[in-house]
């Protein structure tokens, strides 16, 4: 009896410790997919600037493939979301520096809904043959309606956007954006279709030679387009040169407090610009051919306020060259954020108007709900700015300068069509003071360098506080200044007029990839109504 009792004790004895065991083990397997979800979007993140690490994009769309690859779309939805959240969170940060974390997670939590809808999307088609391509398309047709809606859209996040500094820049020359976003997000899916071919090859002993073409031709043909698209990209004069100068006036503090030291903000702008007419009297500095100032570099309407004409006037004077000036004016009872072509002799001539305004920045959208909601919101946006109707294109001193006011690089249209005006040359004014030392104006710097590539002209950034810079049509950074100092930039920059492949087709290869989704999703739909009436026969 005593053997028996125990060995009826003993199993009584080990199960209470072995349950607790199996219920962590399960827990852990339940919640792998998700931490993994969220970790392989925070690893996107890091690929972006100010980092250079533009290959993580790779092994971070990789995970989200084996996460997604043969799961039911309502998984491909969920993980999705995280994979948005985990990505979008610290991408973002910077909209919630001035103005508390709510706008911030309001963003994030409506563009991650789109990464979810791409995420169902990509594990409905991972069933199908070829699926890396039908999957890269999808996150194209994400980022294509992210770009549109709501209010306008919201690029921001592009994956074309981190990779300035990558082997796949080319490209951009070649489709723009879509197709620079495209390429790395197949080669991404590629990659984990290579490893997930290889583990099962080694685990059967047999090869799936079809599927082994499809996956190693996902992997290996977009770096070699990227090779391939490499004559594209060139910075050289093809109408000769301008010489040109960037003026960084700085702000007195950082946040949304600049606004109320308005004047100062210009009579820093002045005064930097004053300052290096100095040195170019004393021979230190060529004397620049014309001038740029910054988005908001005069929040004083030099219309309506003489004695800030008369600051913009006299620092015109000192520097003898034509400048174009931010201003903030009011026409007919309207707000625009305007740049001010303003001549040395002439005074102000020819203006543009912000065309791509900023929602909750430069417009409160829904402005009864949001003051219900939180009256703070809503005195942050006194006055709605209107928008402009019209391509921005400054003729100074005989040099055709494209105009995309800081918000507005983030869209393709209001880049693009500013070349197909005539533009030899692109700058992008902008003001960051309101972010602080955030990634933000890293981030926007590495938009201008893709914009760069993709329309082959020089672009410069004047930024009211950093960081302005002077960017080749190749993409390089020549010059480039501090955060929160009073500098100037002068550079003699080449002139370009023939157009890139991607200037020329403009949106087409974005809807060539957002109809390639469309029929991928749809025959995998139809493949999935086909296999259930199979079963239920």
């Amino acid at each position: 009896m005593t053997v028996t009792a125990t060995s009826v004790d003993e199993p009584e004895q080990l199960e209470p410790q072995a349950r607790p065991v199996s219920r962590v083990v399960r827990l852990m397997r339940r919640l792998a997919p998700a931490v993994t979800a969220a970790l392989s979007g925070v690893l996107l993140y890091v690929s972006f600037p100010p980092r250079t690490l533009w290959w993580l994009a790779l092994p971070a769309f990789a995970l989200f493939g084996w996460l997604l690859r043969g799961r039911t779309w309502k998984a491909g939805l969920g993980l999705g979301y995280l994979f948005g959240l985990g990505f979008l969170l610290p991408l973002l940060v910077w909209t919630g520096v001035e103005v508390g974390p709510g706008p911030w997670i309001a963003l994030v939590v409506i563009e991650a809904v789109y990464v979810a809808l791409v995420g169902a999307g990509i594990a409905a088609v991972s069933k199908l043959p070829g699926w890396p391509l039908w999957a890269a398309t999808l996150w194209i047709a994400g980022e294509a309606a992210r770009a549109r809606a709501p209010f306008g859209g919201f690029p921001w996040g592009k994956i074309a956007f981190g990779q300035a500094d990558g082997v796949f820049l080319p490209l951009a020359a070649l489709g723009g954006t879509p197709v620079l976003g495209f390429a790395v997000v197949l080669c991404g899916f590629g990659l984990y279709e290579i490893v997930r071919l290889a583990v099962e090859t080694r685990r059967t002993r047999a090869v799936r030679r079809g599927a082994a073409a499809v996956a190693l031709l996902s992997f290996l043909l977009p770096v070699l387009g990227a090779f391939a698209a490499r004559p594209l990209v060139s910075d050289k004069a093809e109408n000769g040169t301008a010489t040109v100068a960037v003026i960084q006036g700085n702000v007195p503090r950082a946040g949304l407090d600049f606004n109320s030291q308005r004047r100062a903000v210009l009579d820093y702008h002045a005064r930097e610009t004053e300052r290096l007419a100095a040195q170019i009297k004393a021979g230190k500095v060529a004397q620049p051919d014309f001038v740029l100032w910054p988005e908001n570099s005069s929040d004083i309407d030099p219309f309506r306020n003489p004695d800030a004409y008369a600051v913009i006037d006299k620092a015109a004077k000192a520097i003898g060259a034509p400048i174009s000036v931010g201003g903030v004016v009011e026409k007919n009872g309207k707000l625009y954020n305007e740049q001010i072509l303003w001549d040395p002799q002439k005074g102000p001539g020819a203006t543009y108007d912000k065309r791509q305004v900023q929602p909750f920045g430069e417009y409160l959208p829904m402005r009864s709900l949001i003051g219900a909601i939180n009256d703070e919101w809503t005195s942050m946006v006194r006055q709605d700015f209107s928008r402009g109707t019209e391509p921005g294109v400054f003729t100074m001193s005989g040099t055709r300068v494209g105009l995309a006011t800081c918000y507005e690089a983030a869209f393709d249209w209001a880049v693009r069509d500013t070349v197909t005006h005539g533009a030899q040359m692109i700058s992008v004014p902008s003001n960051n003071a309101t972010f602080d030392r955030s990634e933000m104006t890293y981030q926007q710097l590495a938009m201008s360098r893709i914009r760069a590539v993709e329309h082959s002209r020089t672009v410069t950034v004047p930024v009211t506080s950093g960081v302005s810079a002077v960017i080749m049509p190749d993409g390089k950074i020549t010059q480039r200044t501090g955060m929160f100092v009073a500098d100037s930039l002068v550079q003699k920059v080449p002139l370009r007029s023939s157009e890139t492949p991607a200037t020329r087709v403009g949106i087409a290869p974005e809807m060539v990839l957002v109809l390639i989704a469309a029929g991928g999703l749809g025959w995998a739909v139809t493949a999935a109504a086909r296999g259930r009436r199979a079963g239920d026969a």
